[in-house]
């Protein structure tokens, strides 16, 4: 677990050095200015800032593809190269048009590292942390802004400040950059396997998972490269101690044995349950009310999808319930062959197979709670011959929501299903559900080789509903993000704060003008950072989507104090203060949430094969939405005076927050597979999806 924190790290330092840019240019331009005489020509001046934004807007049309061309890694170096060269042209820049080329060089590099690191380490990351890992490149960039602040604050406070030094010096930290990209960061796994690299990304996987089993995951990352579609089913299974059953003789043909941590030990069986007994037996767990059912009807069927197994219910019939207890065993016995090969049967069960080692999975966990298991089928040819395949089954239990009150087998099987931490009750039958398809591999025997791996161009697979899903997703949060307005209070902060008196308050303290600027906005990004470490800790227990429902309305509020805070006659002293308490709020419980979270949830919803370009599209919408808003706020601000555009921004924040209520899935915890067979099924019509 460490190796991964730490490549996670490393790869963010990207994130850094562009906080670090938007902050010295923001305090850097004000000398740039007094240089070059530039107070008569404001548009040249607006032209060397929104540089980088109109270079990173072009080069974002290009990194997805060129990305899933050559892999996450040269994306990454390439944006290390980029910083330095525009750092070393700044440091030397004797006109204006040296500046400009330093700023494309800068804005290349920005879009580089806003395209792939969210979507290396999502591809690195373990479920159970990815959400974590990929609130850092946050983290770091506001780490980046606070830290160029104190720079440049420092700067400020000396008689003839060097603008040149204050904005060069990011060459330093970007050699360190280079450096780790080219000797330290593996390539992504799930890129190397979509290009039949499989024992490269086996190694990469041993490296950063610190285990020499990581078969199952390697399975799961050759299963992802072929979402089921239309193609996948969802059924559910009710799980029950094998000696009940057996010696009932209730086990019928859709059924999965399931092996304890003792070789050859049948501790459970898994029924399929379907139709009218599917739906009394699961309705003894139900604990919705009509309110919630009500509610649940107007949300998208991904949604709810993907809440039911949030909530360890069941994906047909949904019922209550929390808990991560897991019937399969702690990770003590994660090498064990929970699913076995079965061999021949009079009842003609269905048939699961286990290979060894670099074969079909011994390590059947793949994160979340979820096993990938493999039965075998009967498939009919074109030709009309008979012949084994596999399926696929991502099988996700449910202990908390018990059928049978019996006494536990924990005791004989070796499991502990009462070690619940979410409050449900424990039982000694209960119901699971599995997402089944068939497989990219073919037969029982074979390893993963690279002609196993479907091999699809990007355009083609934007075409599937399930990537056209995902992409409403994507660009609605990134769209709604810049609605809410956070780029235009970032960027013209100093003037609201000026307007309310708080530079004359601080001016009282003997700073001058620009220092005490300078200093609120030092104060802004350091009150950012603890937020984002409450972020960090809250983003893989609440979740993407829970936290975005939290936040959003805090934003609102505090928008709204700035709205009414005009219709009271305020003393300059109290108007500054509640003025800067809403100002710092809005942008750390932004950055909490909103700010984070758009980029993570992008890095997670789209297929492998198709990722890179698709997150380009939705970072091309961020920068096409933040040129919009950023553009347009100085006019607005004419037009509708400063009350009238936080109104605007209220507006965006609702609409932000009704799309995520009804739109957005919560991926907490999920493997990125079955995150996006989820999508893939959740895209079609389903008479059992609620």
């Amino acid at each position: 677990m460490r190796e991964v924190v730490s490549v996670a790290i490393s790869a963010t330092l990207g994130n850094l050095l562009f906080g670090w840019d938007s902050s010295t240019i923001a305090g850097g331009m004000r000398y740039i200015k007094e240089e070059f005489h530039l107070e008569t020509n404001p548009s040249l001046e607006g032209l060397i800032v929104s540089m980088s934004f109109l270079t990173g807007t072009f080069a974002t049309i290009f990194a997805g593809t060129i990305s899933d061309m050559f892999g996450r890694r040269p994306m990454l170096i390439s944006s290390s190269l980029m910083f330095f060269s525009s750092g070393l042209v700044m440091l030397w820049a004797p006109n204006i048009p040296m500046i400009l080329l330093s700023r494309i060089l800068n804005g290349t590099g920005i879009a580089l590292t806003l395209t792939s690191a969210p979507l290396y380490i999502s591809e690195i990351a373990p479920p159970d942390i990815r959400g974590l890992l990929n609130t850092l490149p946050q983290l770091s960039c506001s780490s980046g802004m606070f830290l160029a602040y104190v720079l440049v604050f420092s700067f400020s406070l000396i008689d003839s400040p060097n603008w040149r030094t204050m904005l060069g010096i990011v060459s330093i930290p970007s050699v360190v950059y280079f450096f780790l990209a080219v000797f330290y960061l593996p390539e992504s796994p799930p890129w190397l396997v979509s290009k039949g690299r499989i024992s490269e990304a086996k190694k990469v996987l041993q490296r950063i998972r610190c285990v020499e089993d990581v078969s199952g995951e390697l399975a799961l990352l050759a299963e992802g490269m072929n979402p089921g579609g239309e193609s996948t089913t969802i059924e559910e299974y009710i799980v029950a101690p094998a000696s009940e059953l057996i010696s009932n003789k209730e086990v019928g043909k859709d059924c999965i044995k399931l092996y304890g941590p003792n070789q050859g030990e049948v501790s459970m069986i898994a029924q399929q349950v379907t139709g009218m007994m599917s739906r009394s037996m699961l309705s003894m767990s139900r604990q919705g009310s009509t309110t919630s059912h009500a509610a649940t009807n107007i949300k998208d069927n991904i949604v709810n999808l993907f809440g039911n197994v949030q909530e360890n219910s069941p994906l047909i019939d949904q019922s209550g319930g929390i808990s991560r207890a897991s019937p399969f065993g702690t990770s003590d016995n994660l090498h064990a062959p929970l699913l076995q090969h079965q061999g021949n049967s009079i009842e003609k069960e269905t048939e699961l197979v286990q290979g060894n080692a670099g074969d079909i999975p011994n390590n059947t966990d793949i994160g979340g709670g979820w096993k990938l298991v493999y039965q075998s089928i009967e498939a009919i040819t074109k030709d009309g011959e008979k012949k084994e395949a596999l399926q696929r089954v991502y099988l996700h239990a449910n202990p908390s929501a018990s059928v049978s009150k019996q006494a536990s087998f924990a005791s004989t099987s070796g499991y502990d299903l009462h070690a619940d931490h979410g409050g449900g009750v424990g039982g000694e039958s209960f119901p699971a559900s599995a997402l089944v398809s068939h497989a990219v591999l073919t037969t029982k025997d074979m390893k993963i080789k690279p002609q196993d791996i479907p091999k699809r161009t990007s355009w083609e697979g934007l075409l599937d509903p399930g990537v056209k899903r995902a992409l409403v997703v994507g660009i609605g949060l990134q769209v709604l993000q810049q609605a809410s307005g956070i780029n235009g209070i970032i960027f013209y902060a100093p003037q609201i704060l000026d307007r309310a008196g708080v530079g004359a308050l601080l001016s009282n303290f003997g700073l001058s003008a620009t220092s005490s600027s300078l200093l609120v906005n030092m104060i802004t990004t350091f009150f950012m950072l603890p937020c984002i470490a409450i972020s960090m800790r809250l983003m893989d227990l609440a979740g993407r989507r829970s936290i975005m429902l939290y936040t959003i309305p805090i934003l609102i509020l505090s928008l709204m104090i700035l709205i009414l805070r005009d219709l009271f006659h305020l003393s300059s002293i109290l108007n500054a203060a509640i003025t800067a308490i809403c100002v710092v709020t809005y942008e750390s419980v932004f950055c909490m949430g909103y700010g984070v979270i758009p980029n993570i949830i992008c890095a997670e919803i789209f297929p492998t094969s198709v990722r890179g370009i698709c997150m380009s599209i939705c970072s091309l919408t961020f920068w096409i939405s933040s040129l919009i808003i950023t553009s347009m706020f100085p006019s607005l601000l004419q037009l509708l005076g400063l009350t009238g555009v936080f109104i605007l921004f209220v507006v965006g924040c609702i609409v932000s927050l009704i799309f995520v209520y009804l739109k957005v899935p919560e991926t907490k915890g999920m493997p990125l597979e079955v995150i996006i067979e989820f999508f893939a099924v959740g895209s079609k019509p389903h008479e059992t999806i609620a």
